[in-house]
């Protein structure tokens, strides 16, 4: 996988970090930089961790899956590509509704988690498109991750929510692109 299909995929996972920051940004009454690093932070750090612990898993298992392993790769980007589209249609954000700009350590902590679980099962498919050097993929992955949900506070302070639908769409057409692009590789139809 190229620095180019990595920066996509960075930007493609980073965009249901920057939609969570951008509610953020909505309920603070003046974004500042500390909540823009704060949310970059967090958010940057577990979009790092979870590509890096899933690629390590499925590093693994890629032995016993070798022979369905462009599948696997498919089906998880594409799963998860599909879900942040049908977010992305979903009438509003759920996680805007209950916030009132918490940045707490708890609350942080449960975001950036939710936020990443689909960083996990990509760490697994770059596991199994093996030709991925996982220490430039994470970096990238962590690093716009966090300018983009540094970003995203201003932006949803600044702007409001007309991003957020945007973002996630966006963010799930670029992952199932991904996906597709890896299974034709594999198949052949593609060089």
């Amino acid at each position: 996988m190229g620095l180019a299909e990595l920066l996509l995929l960075a930007v493609g996972l980073s965009m249901d970090a920057f939609a969570v920051s951008v509610c953020k940004g909505l309920s603070i009454k003046k974004a500042t930089v500390k909540a823009g690093v704060l949310c970059g932070a967090w958010f940057g750090g577990f979009q790092a961790l979870m590509p890096l612990i899933g690629f390590f898993l499925g590093t693994m298992f890629a032995d016993a899956i070798k022979a369905v392993d462009h599948w696997v790769a498919f089906g998880l980007l594409a799963l998860i590509g599909i879900n942040m589209l049908k977010e992305a249609f979903e009438s509003d954000c759920d996680c805007c509704k209950d916030e009132d700009a918490d940045l707490s350590a708890k609350s942080m902590f449960v975001m950036a988690v939710a936020t990443s679980i689909d960083a996990l099962a990509v760490g697994i498919s770059l596991a199994m498109v093996g030709d991925v050097n996982i220490v430039t993929a994470v970096l990238l992955i962590g690093v716009i991750t966090f300018v983009l949900s540094a970003a995203g506070v201003k932006i949803g302070n600044v702007f409001g929510s007309r991003f957020e639908k945007k973002a996630q769409m966006a963010g799930g057409i670029i992952l199932l692109v991904l996906g597709i692009k890896i299974l034709l590789e594999h198949l052949g139809i593609l060089g």
